[in-house]
């Protein structure tokens, strides 16, 4: 399953990569119908870019609840672990896999409370206000989302309880640059 070990950066970059491409769009269109240009500002004015905003706020929530997942895999997740840090070995072992179960099971939960949801949302009429876009298809982000979320907890607690450790995050370390490496003008990184 190594196509799953980036599956949340992919996802996230190219729903990012399409809302900048949809804002840009939006404002140029929005900036050039104001300019008092008779045949371009005509057609422009016909055009409708309405749908723009919408778009980009369910794009938004999509990225939320993706990047959630990836910050379960990669440690960055918001965490409480003061109390749990000072206690000795075995105990801290124990806690950390019921907190990570814990997690689990609640974003398992939630997952399958949103499947319901999108399941009964599917069978009505309902559709998102600009785009017409069945709504069912929006609040799908909720289950799949945290199903990724719990998939991603269970990963992290098959690791811990495999090596002992959990995923942490540095914030000094920049993918793809190699500290040992040199700079353009031969000066060490």
């Amino acid at each position: 399953m190594k196509f799953l070990d980036h599956l949340e950066e992919w996802l996230i970059a190219t729903l990012m990569g399409l809302a900048t491409i949809v804002v840009f769009i939006a404002v140029v269109h929005r900036y050039l119908s104001g300019l008092p240009i008779p045949v371009v500002q005509d057609a422009l004015i016909q055009l409708n870019t309405s749908w723009a905003q919408e778009i980009t706020i369910y794009m938004f929530v999509w990225m939320a609840k993706f990047g959630a997942a990836y910050g379960v895999r990669t440690g960055i997740h918001v965490g409480v672990d003061v109390l749990i840090n000072r206690m000795n070995k075995p105990w801290h072992y124990r806690f950390v896999i019921i907190g990570l179960l814990a997690g689990a099971l609640f974003t398992g939960i939630v997952g399958t409370l949103g499947a319901t949801f999108v399941y009964e949302l599917s069978h009505t009429s309902s559709v998102s206000e600009v785009l017409e876009i069945p709504m069912w298809m929006v609040y799908l982000a909720v289950p799949l989302g945290s199903y990724l979320m719990c998939f991603r907890f269970l990963q992290v607690t098959w690791n811990f309880i495999k090596t002992g450790e959990l995923p942490k995050h540095d914030h000094a370390h920049v993918e793809g640059l190699d500290p040992e490496k040199e700079d353009i003008a031969g000066a060490k990184i």
